[in-house]
């Protein structure tokens, strides 16, 4: 899907790695406790050190569908914004998937960050559909750039070619594009 323009907001879908982007921050889709085992949290502890997963789990537990930011350690970004997608019982849904990615992103601007990459929030662990994601996620980004915000560009960051294409379906939904 090529990149949008909405309001001052340049909105990308890239396949890749998220720990390896160079942004402002990237997004950590968190539990409750906001300890880091697999997946996009996995890769972010593995790539970044254990300090990120130290430094969240000191701020937790918060609810379901908060932020915490942190440090990036080593990874290229300056902060890891943990968004709580789901608690102890894995589980997540659409409306809770909105709300940390609007938290995500209202952090993100108290900040003054121009820049952030997300991964598909909840898809993992939580199990939500990649597409009905898309379309949630991308539905709230389009809202907020419509805001008075500080990023400049936003990199949902996909991994692995089958992710890519089923985000980018939703995606392409919420924002009227082609995907």
């Amino acid at each position: 899907m090529q990149p949008l323009t909405i309001g001052p907001v340049t909105l990308e879908f890239l396949q890749g790695d998220i720990t390896a982007q160079t942004v402002d921050a990237v997004v950590n889709a968190a539990n409750d406790q906001l300890w880091m085992g697999v997946g996009v949290a996995g890769a972010i502890k593995a790539r970044g050190g254990a300090e990120i997963e130290r430094e969240a789990m000191a701020q937790g537990p918060v609810p379901v569908g908060e932020v915490v930011v942190t440090g990036a350690g080593q990874l290229a970004a300056r902060h890891v914004i943990h968004a709580v997608v789901m608690g102890q019982d894995g589980r997540t849904d659409g409306t809770l998937i909105a709300k940390a990615t609007t938290n995500a992103l209202a952090a993100a601007t108290a900040r003054g960050l121009t820049s952030l990459a997300f991964p598909a929030l909840g898809t993992g662990v939580g199990g939500f559909p990649l597409d009905r994601c898309g379309e949630v996620m991308a539905g709230v980004v389009r809202a907020h750039a419509a805001t008075a915000t500080s990023l400049r560009r936003i990199a949902f960051v996909l991994f692995g070619k089958g992710a890519y294409e089923a985000f980018t379906t939703g995606a392409a939904r919420a924002l009227g594009a082609s995907s």
